[in-house]
């Protein structure tokens, strides 16, 4: 112990107070801590605990910091499925929809986890092809992978995708038909000018109104009649779901249904069938039996156009020419549509027997129980044509 300085190493040029460094002898000759001590131990032990304190504080400030930036940021979000998916589920792939547009959707429908995951898998396979419109079967919460596999398919190359829409006539079902399947257009035509060997009625005089509209992939191997009938029995199908199995009364639906489809916008299917069922029911002296259709007329003339001659009107010789002949033209128009057919099926139960379509762009249409009402109708959609030149032809 030293009670002075070191002059020759300099060890303790400031001592501090000797008592501090010793301890007090108690009575019974063992020693406790001097006062001093005690206190700065006291103190020291406080500044470590505070110092304990404000770490953990901080730390778990951080922590929690870093949890809320991972949300925010993403890094918490699930990118990807890893299984085969769960419940099943119909995917539509809309016409004309890109990879984007797909991944969008399905992320939207929790098929796929991310969009971008999504279509990074699909480029990773696809090799030039696209996703084909139409309906598929997919599940919920598909890896991603596997879900770009399912909507391209193993090889696209064994089907052959065609797109009928509603409303076209036969010849120009088969041309699509023939375009996607490479069977020439005249082999088709051949089996439509014999619709009796597809098991329709005699007063049949070919597929017309049969072919159903949808989007179609057919087998690569697939014959032209194997095609037709797959078509033809889609719509005898619906017939049969909406009570109608007579091919007779079927024929008879259909040709309402076609008109129905070439006349209607879809929102006024039911009551344009309720009009026509109307103009046939007998007695009626509002029109006499006469359904006065353009669209019909156009059809005979093998035209699409809304303007009619006089002497087109008044042609007798066109058996389409429901001005000249009453009751129904002798055979459907047009492919009608499921919802054409439900209406067909099930008309309005309406006062009306005249409608005209006084909007071409909005398909706007207005319906009238008397004739002289019909003729305002009428000036109306002049007046719309002369200022919209080109949009009536």
């Amino acid at each position: 112990m030293y009670s002075g300085t070191d002059d020759q190493d300099g060890w303790n040029d400031h001592p501090e107070p000797v008592e501090e460094f010793f301890t007090e002898q108690d009575e019974d000759g063992s020693y406790t801590e001097a006062p001093k001590v005690k206190a700065r131990q006291r103190r020291r032990r406080r500044r470590t605990v505070i110092v304990l304190v404000v770490l953990l504080v901080f730390a778990g400030t951080v922590y929690g910091a870093a949890l809320l930036l991972r949300d925010l940021i993403g890094f918490n979000e699930v990118t990807d499925y890893a299984g085969p998916g769960g419940e099943e589920t119909v995917f539509t792939v809309e016409q004309g929809a890109g990879a984007l547009a797909i991944g969008n959707a399905l992320e939207s429908e929790d098929i796929v986890a991310d969009s971008g995951v999504f279509v990074t898998a699909l480029s990773e396979i696809s090799e030039g092809r696209e996703v084909q419109p139409g309906e598929y079967e997919l599940r919920e919460q598909m890896s991603s992978a596997e879900a770009a596999e399912a909507l391209l398919g193993d090889d696209p190359t064994l089907v052959s995708y065609a797109a009928i829409a509603r409303d076209l006539r036969q010849n120009e079902v088969l041309d699509i038909l023939a375009e996607a399947t490479a069977i020439p257009v005249e082999e088709f035509t051949a089996l439509a000018d014999d619709p009796a060997q597809f098991g329709l009625p005699p007063q049949a005089l070919s597929l017309e109104g049969y072919l159903h509209p949808g989007e179609y992939r057919f087998d690569i191997d697939a014959t032209a009649t194997d095609i037709l009938t797959e078509m033809i029995t889609a719509t005898t199908d619906r017939l049969v779901e909406d009570g109608v199995t007579d091919p007779d009364e079927q024929y008879r639906i259909l040709t309402i249904a076609s008109i129905v489809q070439a006349e209607a916008q879809e929102g006024d299917y039911a009551t344009v069938a309720g009009s026509i069922t109307n103009r046939l029911t007998p007695g009626n002296t509002e029109t006499n039996g006469y359904l006065q259709s353009d669209a019909t007329v156009a059809y005979g003339l093998g035209e699409r156009t809304y303007q009619l001659t006089p002497e087109e009107k008044a042609d007798k010789s066109n058996p389409y020419n429901t001005f000249a002949n009453p009751g129904l033209p002798e055979g459907p128009i047009g492919s009608p549509s499921d919802e054409a057919i439900d209406a067909a099926v099930n008309p309005a139960d309406v006062p009306f027997y005249f409608w005209v379509t006084v909007n071409l762009e909005t398909g706007e249409t207005k319906f009238s129980e008397t004739y002289a009402e019909h003729l305002g109708y009428v000036q109306e959609y002049e007046q719309w044509c002369s200022e919209n030149e080109g949009q009536c032809e």
